[in-house]
């Protein structure tokens, strides 16, 4: 979602060569733009038909044991115990709040405005590692983005005569922006240092375990007994494949290896691509209506991020992250 200024669980290790080829730095670029962006309209045709809670858990638990297994494999050591409790912590504030609510958000809101509404992520950032975690108190500039931040989301949310037709379903941005919330509390419990030094590995346990929640929440919710197996269409089966593979896997590691071969201003600009990719996408594929309201939302959303987002660069390098769609 945002930059909190540390990695989730250590350093990411030694730095990669100096001079990568121009062309992978690009396709790099492009994953985290492109794929993260688009996540948000795979994750609305993977709800069409699969249960949000289910699916999500599935999605995770799947990837969380492909990418936790392939660090056993390459012989990192056995986490603790307490490195355990930690990932199923973050998981829980990041995965299943935060993921698992867009998912079910998604089903009475369109992909592009919960991209933009999930945007405003790094507003909350700054005000809880200020409020809660000693961070340093926000200047004028970013108070002013944390502002127009709000102020897109208003915009979105608001009653009918505010800003004309398009009003987004309360309930489920309520959702989305509870999960906003969470993930960035569990973005910044990560700097306490309770999970692997491997990036790679932390993630991946904290995938499985955020998973294997969802799951246990999808059977709370009767998921399990409501799912058909012959009402699932090929789309929905389709997308979540693309959200397993590319969209937890190739894309954040297309992330992890730009931390190392690029600058942080140029690695977290897909916090204000992302949202243009997801709207885009949603309008392209999906028939979501671009109205006047949700245009106009997005040029204050992104427009805040953007000042948040430039500000700190001056002060921190952004945290390893994994994708909110």
């Amino acid at each position: 979602m945002t930059d909190t200024g540390e990695t989730p669980s250590g350093t990411l290790g030694s730095a990669a060569p100096a001079t990568p080829g121009r062309a992978d730095v690009l396709a790099a670029f492009a994953a985290i733009y492109v794929i993260w962006g688009s996540t948000y309209l795979a994750i609305r045709f993977a709800v069409e038909t699969l249960p949000p809670f289910l699916m999500t858990g599935v999605r995770f638990v799947t990837a969380g044991l492909l990418m936790y297994g392939w660090t056993r494999l390459r012989r990192a050591p056995r986490p603790a115990r307490s490195y355990w409790a930690a990932a199923a912590m973050v998981g829980t504030l990041m995965l299943v709040i935060g993921v698992g609510g867009v998912a079910w958000a998604e089903q009475r809101v369109p992909s592009g405005a919960a991209a933009l509404i999930v945007g405003v992520g790094p507003l909350w950032m700054v005000l809880i590692d200020w409020l809660f975690y000693g961070g340093e108190a926000p200047d004028l500039k970013v108070l002013v983005g944390i502002l127009l931040g709000f102020a897109g989301v208003a915009i979105l949310v608001g009653p009918e005569q505010f800003a004309g037709a398009g009003r987004i379903d309360l309930a489920g941005a309520g959702a989305i922006l509870l999960g906003t919330v969470t993930w960035s509390f569990g973005s910044l419990y990560t700097r306490r240092g309770h999970l692997p030094a491997s990036p790679v590995q932390a993630i991946g346990m904290e995938m499985l375990a955020g998973g294997l929640i969802l799951m246990a929440v999808a059977t709370a919710f009767g998921e399990w007994s409501a799912l058909s197996a012959r009402d699932v269409s090929l789309r929905s089966l389709l997308s979540l494949g693309y959200l397993i593979v590319f969209g937890s896997i190739i894309a954040l590691s297309a992330y992890l290896w730009l931390l190392k071969v690029s600058t942080p201003a140029r690695v977290i600009t897909h916090a204000y691509v992302n949202p243009v990719v997801a709207v885009f996408l949603g309008w392209a594929l999906a028939a979501e209506p671009l109205t006047p309201r949700v245009l106009a939302a997005s040029a204050v959303i992104i427009a805040g991020v953007l000042v948040i987002v430039t500000r700190r660069e001056a002060r921190k390098a952004p945290a390893v992250e994994i994708e909110h769609g």
